[in-house]
């Protein structure tokens, strides 16, 4: 059934429509997992409630199928009445936040090979130190001197063989020990690839919308039900959107995050490597 385009704005059609049908706004959320808060901002024309792009129509989609309208219809008079999903100032268009996710990429790949320049060359100044140092010992004269340097009498002279045999095996150790006494230097790419890395769990407490995007893949658009739970993996950034705050939860490398919000909000965050501590719960 087509909505009916009679004179009221895309909220109060809605309204109509669930009216003529006889169902109540919980229900609808019964049926389709969103909060009774969130349906009622829709039929409000309150759009601030709802996820941009694709998430806030797949919520019009799941409250047409329930009034008995048809689907396809209510999302074009949705995209009609709100074009470009530019409905509210938090939720910018789809290019202009790709625009941005772009520039955010290259604004990080930059960072990360600054970061990686200034970790290799104080490196790769103390292999050369390292280096020229081993050679300098390796290259310095035999310690038999010291033994030329001690008086021994004529009558004597024949213990000088004696005498010359342990200081020949001097300078043999002299190169071992200084080689031994300096520590080979550091290996900085696999703690820098520890720390780069980013492991979530999500749990779901009760069915739930939820869209993941991870490192500029979809992840994760769908109504997770009650017991789910997915590991993800993150080199850069997550931007994850929960249809109700209070049905999901997260570890970050194991530690316990915060709450995301109350009961039926609807919560976007975004997670890297630099800033998800900030979500840690503080022990």
């Amino acid at each position: 059934m087509p909505l009916d385009r009679t004179p009221g704005d895309f909220g109060s059609r809605l309204r109509e429509a669930r009216e003529r049908r006889g169902v109540t706004l919980r229900q609808i959320a019964n049926a389709t997992k969103i909060s009774v808060s969130v349906l009622d901002a829709l039929e409000r024309n309150d759009i601030s409630r709802l996820p941009g792009g694709i998430f806030g129509r797949a919520f019009v989609r799941s409250y047409a199928v329930e009034v008995g309208l048809d689907p396809e219809a209510t999302i074009q008079d949705f995209m009609t009445a709100f074009p470009n999903d530019s409905v509210t100032v938090g939720h910018p268009t789809s290019a202009r936040h790709e625009d941005h996710e772009l520039f955010e990429n290259e604004r990080r790949r930059a960072g990360t090979f600054l970061s990686l320049m200034v970790i290799s060359v104080p490196v790769a100044g103390v292999v050369v130190w390292i280096g020229t140092a081993g050679l300098r010992v390796r290259d310095t004269p035999p310690a038999a001197t010291v033994v030329t340097a001690t008086p021994a009498p004529a009558p004597q002279a024949v213990v000088a063989p004696t005498a010359t045999a342990p200081a020949s095996a001097i300078p043999a150790a002299v190169p071992s020990t200084a080689e031994s006494a300096v520590p080979p230097p550091p290996d900085p790419a696999p703690a820098a690839a520890e720390r780069a890395r980013l492991m979530i769990v999500l749990s779901v407490k009760s069915p739930c919308w939820v869209s993941a995007t991870v490192d500029g893949q979809k992840a994760i658009e769908r109504l997770l039900q009650a017991g789910e739970q997915h590991t993800i993996d993150v080199q850069r950034e997550m931007t994850l959107t929960a249809g109700d705050a209070a049905a999901i939860s997260m570890t970050l490398n194991g530690a316990a995050t915060k709450p995301l919000g109350k009961a039926g909000d609807v919560v976007t965050v975004r997670l890297t490597p630099n800033n998800f501590k900030e979500l840690l719960q503080v022990r």
